[in-house]
């Protein structure tokens, strides 16, 4: 838990008094981001029973629950694209089809150059566009959502391992992403010093430009992100004291959901007062979740009793708050949920799932 301390400990000492919400209602998106990796440490035989085991039990969990909209619960699988297989995402791409979830673009690699990295987003995008995943803009260009594999989002790791290009954040957004999802890090020390945040980040040719960046605001003519500039979306960060280590040190909570550290009211109470909102928006909270849920283990936590207590938890909590209400989403939903805020959009944050971005193959308007 040392590790990182030093980066991001002086945000979280400095971090600002939450502010007070609106009257109203309080409305919080819940996102789970998937580090989804069918091939790990297996050959394709296992990885398409991975698959299957989630299409069959995924589909069981969803039906059983409802958020503040009528919608299922939701994953979004961050696919790692230099593992491509066409019959494994085609198993994927039915799981999402019939659930509701999405996949997006996740990627591992290594003494890499801006060209090469160009080269294997456009591939990989095509290649899941191909089964029908990720997303349009208005002109109907395809868009996705990224995770960085082993953390290192723009040569981040400060021994220059697991990724090699700087500039990569002018190179995704080049390529057609719209936000970044890899934070947080810790105790990894990519993590950057900005911390529960939502942001745009400007490419540089300097590690790690997404240590700080422009923070985005609720206004009736956003100022729009430069060409240079990339939308990262933090999950929650901040020391757990309530979970102790050796009965002294607190945990570090940062949003990780794990066969030995599930989700929990306890876990869930933290997330929301890391406050991770648009700036004069207090009443729209984003926890944005992340997990491997491919491994085994992982895959037993989110199927199956463990996250099923924890939507129990979501509508008790939202049942005795009249005041509450939880909606379940996906990263792109997030994220547009998130710009219809920056935009200066107030209540029901349901009604702009697709503000911005819609899903391939869906209709697009003008």
């Amino acid at each position: 838990m040392l590790k990182a301390l030093d980066i991001w400990l002086p945000a979280w000492q400095r971090r600002k008094k939450v502010p007070e919400a609106a009257p109203g209602t309080r409305h919080v998106m819940i996102a789970v981001c998937d580090h989804f990796e069918p091939f790990h440490g297996v050959g394709k035989d296992e990885a398409l029973a991975r698959v299957a085991v989630w299409r069959r039990d995924f589909a069981r969990l969803a039906g059983e629950f409802r958020d503040a909209d009528g919608q299922p619960p939701k994953h979004t699988f961050f696919y790692p694209i230099e593992q491509y297989d066409a019959e494994v995402v085609g198993a994927l791409a039915e799981l999402c089809h019939a659930t509701g979830s999405e996949t997006e673009v996740h990627l591992h690699h290594d003494r890499d150059n801006a060209e090469n990295l160009r080269r294997a987003l456009e591939q990989g995008r095509a290649r899941l566009a191909g089964h029908g995943l990720l997303s349009r803009d208005e002109s109907g260009a395809v868009r996705y959502g990224f995770v960085h594999g082993n953390w290192a989002l723009d040569n981040s790791h400060p021994e220059g391992r697991h990724c090699g290009v700087r500039g990569e954040l002018r190179v995704l957004r080049d390529t057609g992403c719209y936000a970044d999802f890899t934070l947080p890090s810790a105790p990894n020390r990519t993590q950057t010093r900005t911390i529960n945040a939502l942001y745009y980040a400007r490419s540089t040719h300097a590690p790690k430009s997404h240590d700080r960046g422009r923070s985005i605001r609720a206004e009736r003519e956003p100022r729009r992100a430069a060409e240079d500039e990339l939308l990262i979306v933090q999950g929650p960060l901040a020391l757990n004291w309530e979970r102790r280590k050796f009965g002294l040190l607190p945990r570090i909570e940062n949003s990780d959901l794990t066969a030995a550290n599930p989700p929990t009211a306890e876990r869930l109470r933290l997330w929301m007062d890391c406050h991770i909102a648009v700036e004069g928006q207090p009443n729209w909270l984003f926890v944005k979740l992340h997990t491997h849920g491919a491994k085994p283990g992982n895959t037993r936590m989110l199927l199956g009793e463990p996250m099923r207590a924890f939507h129990h938890t979501l509508a008790e909590m939202a049942a005795a708050d009249p005041s509450l209400r939880f909606h379940y989403v996906t990263a792109r939903e997030l994220v547009n949920i998130l710009h219809a805020a920056e935009a200066a959009h107030s209540g029901e944050p349901g009604g702009f799932r697709d503000h911005c971005y819609r899903k391939t193959g869906a209709a697009i308007s003008a």
